[in-house]
């Protein structure tokens, strides 16, 4: 069981750090730091929004008009950590 609770929160962690950097790359881009003409760059950006849009999607549908912040990564990270910590309070002394 500790090995599942392990599994869980690293996927969990790596899909947060994966959204911080999907966040500072739309910064990047939109303040032209980089250029989206670069393949690696492209690729990269690519990669980010397949793995992390069908998440935000329906958070940005919920979520009202803010003049073009978006804090709907802020949302998915703050779920993302109430999820794990409810996880380890259910199970968490089941395991040991």
């Amino acid at each position: 069981m500790r090995s599942i609770l392990w599994l869980i929160d690293t996927v969990i962690t790596l899909y947060i750090y994966i959204l911080i950097a999907s966040a500072i790359l739309s910064w990047l881009i939109a303040f032209n730091v980089v250029n989206m003409r670069n393949p690696i760059v492209a690729q990269v950006g690519e990669f980010l929004y397949r793995i992390t849009e069908p998440a935000l999607r329906p958070i940005r549908n919920v979520l009202p008009n803010l003049g073009g912040i978006d804090i709907s990564p802020v949302i998915l990270i703050l779920g993302l950590f109430f999820i794990r910590n409810l996880i380890f309070e259910l199970f968490g002394a089941m395991a040991f």
